[in-house]
């Protein structure tokens, strides 16, 4: 693994207890981040936090991202342990439903676009008055080749992901002279647990797409996100970087 420094650097992590989030977690207190992982599963979280315990200093939140009043609690509960919060990846999110977009109810639709969208915004609204106190800040969402190809049969997936990809071109646009950078990734087809929920034969669909030929890793995710993430990254903000093995045609 290449080593970036983080030394005396603080992130925070969504959807860190598992996949993604976790490897992220992982890459950063290796490269020397103190970080707070969030993450709503209260029982899987404490097994992420106990298990990163040796790697550096880690603090742990319970808190539904897509929730305006617990990511404030968490922001707050945060700041005790990391008063400057340099990073935040906000990397929580829900597998889509697999039907036709016109069968969806308004219950299921207003839900996934609230954990996978609304939240970015919610916690990018947390952070941002921080990072611009101290001139300084690295933010990476992480949407999905859904939001940039449109996805059938996984419309409000596709519709939350590419919120993502709007809302960080924007972002980063806004906050472009501040020292704060705003950058996006877009995997597809990376092996964890959010892949496994979905149907087999979309699973399929989705491997057949990849040139590569095989499913992603967390860790190459996490390596990607790490770089964004740290001060090597200087120039790029408001941009979309692919993570599909190939597949992408944008």
């Amino acid at each position: 693994m290449n080593q970036l420094d983080f030394c005396g650097r603080a992130a925070i992590v969504t959807g860190a207890a598992k996949g993604i989030g976790y490897a992220t977690a992982v890459r950063l207190l290796d490269s020397g981040a103190g970080v707070s992982l969030w993450d709503a599963d209260q029982a899987r979280l404490a097994d992420a936090a106990e298990s990163l315990a040796g790697k550096g200093t880690v603090h742990s939140a319970v808190v539904d991202v897509g929730d305006p009043g617990a990511v404030t609690s968490a922001m707050a509960a945060t700041l005790e342990t990391f008063p400057v919060i340099d990073v935040m990846v906000c990397n929580a999110g829900i597998a889509g439903i697999i039907k036709s977009a016109w069968e969806y109810t308004l219950t299921e639709w207003e839900r996934l676009l609230r954990i996978d969208l609304t939240s970015v915004f919610l916690c990018c609204r947390a952070v941002v008055p921080h990072m611009l106190a101290g001139r300084y800040g690295r933010i990476v969402t992480v949407s999905s080749i859904a939001g940039m190809e449109g996805a059938a049969n996984n419309a409000a997936y596709s519709a939350a992901k590419a919120g993502i990809v709007g809302f960080s071109k924007a972002l980063g646009k806004e906050l472009a002279k501040s020292g704060v950078i705003v950058n996006c990734v877009t995997p597809s087809g990376i092996e964890t647990e959010l892949l496994q929920e979905i149907a087999p034969q979309y699973r399929d669909d989705v491997l057949a797409r990849m040139p590569i030929g095989r499913f992603g890793h967390p860790d190459e995710a996490a390596a990607l996100i790490a770089w964004l993430a740290s001060e090597d990254c200087s120039f790029s903000t408001g941009a979309v970087f692919d993570l599909s093995g190939g597949r992408a045609v944008y």
